[in-house]
């Protein structure tokens, strides 16, 4: 009776730990080895807004901005606020990280000057306590030196989607522009489109 128990409780293991086998083989798998690869090389893994694809904006947008004769004839590079690119899409878009990939890429064109806009409340806060006698007056930073803004660059990524039996396109247009603030006149602009194919895959039993 006793070697029939031990018999048992030793198929009941060997059960168990197949089982918790198979399961762990079912359930989702943890990507455990990785290698760096090449940020420039494009590859269309599903049908949602990518980094080629926000690269290719932000290059058409910085290259635009650049030859624009406002900008290319200028005396020396106008200051610009820069706002968020607006997201009129359905998706979910970083347009944080592409509006800090265009100014990035203007500010070392050398073409244009960029006032840090979010951080100006910690600015006053520095002045203020530049003010408050604790620091030295030759360092202490005085009100009334900053410089005003000619420009706001701003801009809106819009798409469009079409689904045709097995085919599904989908079309993102980038639009930016460079208005003066003093005469509220877009001085430049530029646009880029994006149009990717995309074809169902079938489901093989």
């Amino acid at each position: 009776m006793q070697r029939n128990n031990r018999l048992v409780s030793k198929v009941l293991l060997i059960s168990v730990a197949g089982a918790s086998l198979w399961l762990s083989g079912c359930g989702p798998k943890a990507f455990t080895k990785g290698d760096y690869d090449d940020p420039n090389r494009v590859e269309l893994l599903d049908d949602k807004f990518n980094e080629a694809d926000m690269q290719q904006m932000a290059d058409t947008t910085i290259k635009g901005m650049v030859g624009c004769a406002y900008v290319a004839n200028a005396p020396k590079p106008p200051v610009v606020i820069v706002e968020r690119v607006q997201n009129r899409t359905e998706e979910h878009i970083d347009t944080v990280a592409m509006t800090d990939m265009v100014r990035s890429n203007l500010i070392q064109s050398g073409k244009m000057r960029f006032i840090n806009k979010e951080e100006r409340g910690t600015l006053g806060d520095e002045t203020s306590y530049g003010e408050s006698g604790n620091v030295d007056p030759v360092s202490a930073k005085k009100r009334g030196k900053q410089i005003g803004a000619d420009y706001i660059l701003s801009g809106a990524i819009a798409t469009n989607v079409q689904q045709v039996g097995d085919d599904k396109f989908i079309y993102y247009k980038l639009t930016m522009n460079l208005t003066n603030i003093e005469t509220s006149t877009i001085d430049c602009t530029q646009e880029k489109q994006i149009r990717k194919k995309f074809r169902k895959r079938s489901v093989g039993f």
